[in-house]
């Protein structure tokens, strides 16, 4: 058997994929095992901002390979430190809270605000309630898609965890009047990805931070998809020049080499953990350390997140120039194009052309390459979007 026929064998069948093997990649580029060269436009949904096999950070790998990969958090160990100062710099903040995956990163979010809520705010133990958006998506944990509105990510899993409430995303006035005493914590995505690429309102975010900032309710932002130079700026939230009080961090935090992630906050927050109240064997770990130094540094001296912002500003200008699209909604190069029928179809015959995308919520196409990307890669590949939009 071959390698597709034995991952039908012996995988799970939840996933789709597209009909195409990968085998190799360098920079915005992918190979088939055929040899057929792509333009890779998913980015693995933007873990690969740095693009792949990004040489600096293999480098790291690589040199902490030879050295040691795990010591648990039982000990210290010499890369940590310089991670979570150079993520704390980055974003911010005063503290950073290493996991693995952007789930873990999410979790360790749901778990700090419940506590703080209950030993800092006042609210009575196990009555802490979070606010989230219809059409979100943070993870596929038992907790997380509790407060899920995607029926088939919720179906048969239940019972679900209490505790949330759900709002209209963009909508401020639903947003004011769930706010109770009991009110926690708003967890948001500053762009929902998953959700079909949708960007809210202009001044909705700055809205947000005021309403939670009256009522003494945290605001964290989910940036792990949004995050590290994918919109244009580093994070997300700059594009309205607010301050959230924690961010989810992960994907492109591992260069798309290794699961990194993180819960990044200030000390009142983040004090609310003691030792043995949360953690992860693999957490924190020195290679995961070592590569998510390196994956930082490349972000900042490549310029990464202006790259994005020009090519992003390019790419949706000529995207928007189409007939096709219903409409083309994003920031830097996280961008969603809605058409008026099934997105499939059209991520198929890109494939047959050499572009790999991927449809979301059935009618949108997500164009979201590394952002390493060059414009001539880009100009190609518009050639053969305007081709094949049907």
């Amino acid at each position: 058997m071959n390698a597709v026929e034995l991952a039908e064998r012996f995988g799970a069948r939840n996933y789709h994929p597209l009909p195409v093997t990968l085998v190799r990649g360098e920079g915005a580029f992918v190979w088939d095992d055929a040899g057929t060269r792509y333009l890779d436009m998913l980015s693995a949904y933007s873990a690969v901002n740095q693009g792949h096999l990004h040489p600096r950070i293999v480098a790291a790998a690589k040199s902490q390979l030879d050295r040691i990969t795990l010591t648990s958090r039982a000990f210290h160990n010499d890369q940590l430190g310089a991670f979570l100062e150079r993520l704390a710099t980055l974003s911010g903040f005063s503290r950073v809270l290493p996991m693995n995956t952007g789930a873990e990163a999410v979790e360790t979010a749901l778990k700090a605000a419940r506590k703080w809520a209950h030993v800092v705010k006042g609210v009575p133990v196990d009555q802490a309630e979070i606010l989230v958006a219809e059409g979100n998506f943070h993870g596929r944990t038992t907790t997380i898609v509790s407060f899920s509105t995607e029926e088939q990510y919720r179906f048969g899993f239940g019972p679900f965890t209490p505790g949330f409430g759900v709002v209209p995303y963009g909508d401020i006035a639903a947003l004011e009047a769930a706010i109770t005493p009991r009110t926690a914590a708003v967890l948001l995505e500053p762009i929902q990805g998953e959700g079909g690429v949708i960007v809210p309102p202009p001044g909705y975010l700055a809205r947000v931070r005021e309403l939670c900032t009256k009522h003494r309710v945290l605001l964290i932002l989910d940036e792990i998809q949004t995050g590290l130079c994918r919109t244009g700026r580093t994070w997300a939230f700059e594009h309205e020049g607010i301050r959230p009080d924690a961010i989810c961090v992960g994907k492109a935090l591992g260069g798309g080499l290794y699961p990194v992630s993180a819960f990044c906050a200030d000390d009142e927050l983040m004090g609310v953990f003691a030792p043995g109240d949360h953690g992860s064997t693999f957490g924190g770990n020195p290679l995961g350390a070592a590569i998510g130094l390196a994956a930082l540094d490349v972000l900042v001296d490549e310029r990464l997140a202006e790259r994005a912002a020009e090519n992003g500003a390019w790419l949706m200008d000529r995207l928007r120039s189409l007939r096709t699209p219903v409409e083309v909604r994003g920031r830097g190069l996280l961008i969603g194009v809605q058409l008026p029928g099934a997105a499939r179809p059209v991520c198929e015959a890109l494939m047959a052309r050499g572009i790999l995308a991927k449809d979301t919520h059935g009618t949108v196409v997500r164009f979201a390459p590394p952002l390493v990307v060059d414009r001539a890669a880009l100009e190609q590949a518009m050639t053969v979007i305007a081709e094949v939009m049907p």
